[in-house]
């Protein structure tokens, strides 16, 4: 298994975890763009959004419902925050397992750059 984010919900490469279960993971960045930035992949191992599909949609559910539960839980859910999925290599996806980006504690400027 050579992909960072499996070795992550594996336990395989430490992270600051913050919540996981069978079907995701959410942890920290280790470059972190705003106050608080979280990472949430699921377990199974999907490289980009392209790679979707119509069984993928209550996962997909699930891990945009868990962004909102822990953003409550880190404290900015009533201030705003963003989530972002990216997608290859122009869409800004550096690490090819899907990912959704969970921003707050700072205004959020748009367009994104």
């Amino acid at each position: 298994m050579a992909c960072l984010f499996c070795k992550i919900a594996s336990g395989e490469i430490p992270a600051e975890i913050i919540y996981q279960d069978d079907e995701m993971t959410a942890f920290r960045d280790i470059d972190p763009q705003a106050p608080t930035h979280i990472l949430i992949i699921p377990s199974q191992h999907i490289e980009t959004l392209n790679a979707l599909d119509p069984s993928h949609a209550e996962l997909i559910g699930n891990m945009t419902l868990a962004a909102a539960r822990i953003a409550a839980s880190e404290g900015i859910q009533q201030q705003g925050y963003r989530l972002v999925m990216n997608c290859n290599q122009d869409g800004g996806q550096t690490v090819f397992h899907l990912h959704m980006h969970l921003l707050g504690g700072r205004q959020m400027l748009w367009p994104p750059g």
